[in-house]
């Protein structure tokens, strides 16, 4: 006879190394109080890691490394997957994300349509921030990343090095992402990515 552990372990085990499973994803093996229960269990025998409440994973195995855990960015992803949910790194993560900076942010900010909420990542934090329509609405993975990297930053300060380093990484934009995610940026975004996307041109 297979136990609740058994049968979560095991799916679980069917799946690479890394994936985030929720707590719902086992609800069909057991009720909801049981699942906890037995997750609890195999957190304490060390069998999973528990990376946030109600999220789990069996960690990716990495030869120097030893055990690997899901980054920031895959838990968001995993948790906006699981909500139908768009999202948007902002403030000084996308700034990272973009290599704009080297120091990794303590509570990492995300836009999102879904309800607001922030989790406890180890010594770090996701923090999910309802945000308008607009917001969400760029589609490019990079030039999304730069709409909220300046507007940390700021019209007026914004360096000379920045721009560079903005005009070298909108190169891998596709132009079409570009040219859609351009309209919904202010006019002095607009006015500077407008003319990286020139200067990248005429190279």
């Amino acid at each position: 006879m297979y136990s609740t552990e058994d049968k979560i372990l095991a799916k679980m085990k069917k799946a690479k190394g890394g994936t985030l499973f929720f707590a719902d994803n086992f609800i069909s093996i057991a009720s909801s109080n049981t699942v906890t229960k037995a997750l609890e269990r195999l957190v304490d025998s060390e069998e999973i890691v528990r990376v946030a409440k109600g999220i789990y994973t069996r960690p990716a195995t990495d030869k120097i490394l030893g055990r690997v855990l899901p980054s920031i960015d895959e838990i968001a992803k995993a948790i906006a997957k699981r909500d139908r949910a768009r999202i948007v790194p902002t403030g000084s993560y996308s700034l990272y994300k973009l290599g704009l900076t080297t120091q990794v942010p303590l509570n990492v900010v995300y836009y999102t349509d879904a309800s607001p909420r922030k989790l406890k990542i180890g010594k770090q934090s996701i923090t999910f921030k309802k945000a308008s329509a607009k917001n969400l609405s760029a589609i490019g993975e990079i030039s999304k990343l730069v709409i909220q990297a300046l507007r940390t930053i700021g019209k007026d300060n914004v360096r000379e090095e920045e721009i560079a380093k903005i005009r070298t990484l909108l190169q891998s934009e596709k132009p079409y992402h570009l040219q859609h995610d351009l309209k919904l940026a202010p006019e002095w975004m607009r006015k500077l990515i407008g003319s990286i996307k020139t200067s990248t041109a005429n190279e």
